[in-house]
């Protein structure tokens, strides 16, 4: 399945960074938050990606096309002939598609016109690109087959106020808004999605707001709760986090290295 990765945002709250750099490629030890992200969906045998720019779209289409993996990954350097001999390979099997779709356009648009690069595929996956989690995503694409659904979205707990989800025993989505209770679920940034989510989306929406509505009025968006990790990149304070839990060697979204790959 082919992963949609929206990279376009202006990242108001990291402005420490946002001037210089995009909020993707902050970086969590050596590497991007973006790569820690395109390496989940690899472990699980998805690594047909296409990445939706637009701030500082310049900065990751170069950072890919200038990828080194020497100077993240363990290597051997033979002084006879300075050959460099990695002793292992994190990128080599993906296939990235660059697509410009616009500075301020919203995450609705941005799938729209990244639309034609699906190819035929009936189903595909989707991420904000700013948060990280260990969820089992096969087995959030297993249960959203199991289901007549059009948009399945992973749904975790957070104090932060994002889009609250609130849902049926079967994981029907009921109603989604605002943070206005303690202890309640929230979108999670993480997507699976059949083609037919493009008759719900208007020019200008974003997708969590009228798009989301309209599933939901259709009994056509499911949550996949998880009460494992997860943790987005949206404030200063985040990033300070990240690092910590990157220094201390704890970091439950690596699930590449304590599980096996996926084909």
């Amino acid at each position: 399945m082919k992963v949609v990765l929206f990279c376009g945002g202006l990242a108001t709250r990291l402005r420490e960074h946002s001037e210089t750099i995009s909020k993707p490629l902050l970086k969590i030890g050596y590497r991007p938050i973006l790569w820690h992200l395109m390496r989940y969906y690899a472990h699980f045998g998805h690594r047909d990606f296409v990445l939706c720019l637009g701030y500082r779209g310049d900065l990751i289409r170069d950072y890919f096309l200038n990828y080194n993996e020497a100077m993240s990954s363990d290597f051997t350097l033979h002084e006879t002939d300075h050959r460099i001999e990695l002793h292992s390979h994190d990128t080599a099997d993906w296939n990235i598609t660059f697509v410009d779709t616009g500075l301020h356009a919203t995450i609705g648009e941005r799938l729209l016109r990244v639309r034609k690069y699906l190819g035929n595929e009936a189903e595909f996956l989707a991420n904000y690109s700013d948060g990280l989690s260990d969820v089992p995503l096969d087995r959030m694409i297993a249960d959203f087959r199991s289901k007549q659904a059009i948009a399945s979205l992973v749904s975790v707990r957070s104090p932060q106020s994002f889009h609250a989800v609130h849902a049926a025993p079967d994981g029907t989505v009921t109603s989604m808004g605002g943070l206005h209770e303690q202890d309640l679920r929230i979108d999670g940034g993480f997507f699976v999605l059949r083609r037919e989510v493009f008759d719900y989306i208007r020019k200008g929406e974003e997708l969590a707001e009228q798009p989301f509505g309209r599933l939901i009025a259709a009994h056509k968006l499911v949550a996949f709760s998880w009460d494992g990790f997860w943790r987005c990149m949206d404030t200063f304070k985040d990033k300070i986090t990240f690092d910590r839990m990157e220094a201390q060697e704890n970091c439950p979204w690596k699930v590449w290295q304590n599980q096996p790959p996926r084909k």
